[in-house]
């Protein structure tokens, strides 16, 4: 190798290590999964136990007249795991704003998150100065505290939940070995994973973004439009929990019929009209509605 080659990455080097010394050096980023596509910036974030493989049915159906940037949140996927990570949302939110940052985007953007990433997007979109066109958060586990909530099928739901979180925190090694056999099932590869390298992730994550969440209150306070999508088999939407926010006046909420949790193509092809404001397949069910559904849900548990 040429002395001079050499010599101009020892003094880069050089620089890198003074910056670092003084706290000056880049602060480290999120992985950038894909960047594809031209046109209207979308930025993918995804949910927790997974990475941007949860988006594969999706990107396909934009990158043909968007620009389409999926990211890996804190410790999972290819991006950093620190080892003296918190996984709160605060800090989730200030990875992902680091990492928007870098990429210099130009302009306004729409924002979808799937599952945890929909909590991470609602905070980052009522707190951030950037321009946001959109929010579309699709399948967002959204619980209010049990104390908060009135009706006591519903309350019993949440704490339900909140419980079977609970049991999947303290017991490492039987949640370990579902998630395996749950990994091997899903129609999508490495989209579910809890492996000993992303254990600390997701357990934080859980317990300090999910279990603890002030999502209702940054869905009301996000001052762009936003667009909720889930599947009417998805299990981890409690009954109830959507009129919560169904009555907002930036809300827009779409059901999409034989869908679980997982970003299938039926879920993909509503997430993606959504996006760009088209006609929905899926149903957009009024207050009423949903009221009326959930009571048949419940009246159903309680036979």
């Amino acid at each position: 190798m040429p002395a001079a080659i050499i010599g101009s990455m020892t003094l880069g080097s050089s620089i890198r290590t003074a910056l670092a010394a003084v706290g000056l050096a880049p602060r480290p980023v999120l992985h950038v999964a894909s960047d594809v596509g031209e046109g209207p910036v979308v930025i993918l974030v995804h949910g927790i136990a997974s990475s941007s493989v949860t988006f594969q049915n999706l990107v396909p159906l934009l990158e043909r007249d968007h620009r389409v940037i999926s990211i890996d949140i804190l410790g999972h996927g290819e991006s950093p795991v620190p080892a003296n990570a918190e996984y709160t949302i605060e800090e989730h939110v200030k990875w992902l704003q680091r990492t928007i940052k870098r990429l210099r985007i130009r302009g306004e953007y729409t924002i979808v998150g799937h599952s945890l990433g929909a909590l991470i997007v609602s905070r980052h979109a009522r707190v951030t100065r950037d321009e946001i066109e959109k929010v579309v958060l699709v399948s967002p586990p959204i619980y209010l505290a049990p104390q908060e909530i009135g009706d006591p099928v519903e309350r019993a739901a949440v704490g339900a939940y909140l419980k079977a979180y609970e049991y999947l925190r303290s017991h490492k090694e039987f949640t370990l070995k579902r998630a395996a056999m749950i990994a091997r099932l899903v129609p999508i590869r490495n989209v579910f994973e809890i492996t000993e390298k992303n254990w600390q992730a997701f357990v934080l994550s859980l317990e300090r973004c999910i279990e603890s969440q002030t999502t209702v209150s940054d869905i009301a306070a996000i001052r762009a439009p936003v667009e909720i999508v889930y599947g009417a088999l998805d299990q981890f939407i409690v009954p109830g929990s959507m009129k919560f926010i169904k009555n907002m006046r930036n809300v827009t909420v779409r059901r999409v019929e034989i869908n679980d949790h997982i970003v299938r193509r039926r879920l993909a092809r509503e997430v993606a009209a959504a996006i760009r404001g088209e006609q929905a397949e899926a149903k957009v069910e009024s207050t009423a509605e949903q009221e009326s559904r959930d009571e048949q849900a419940a009246a159903a548990d309680a036979g």
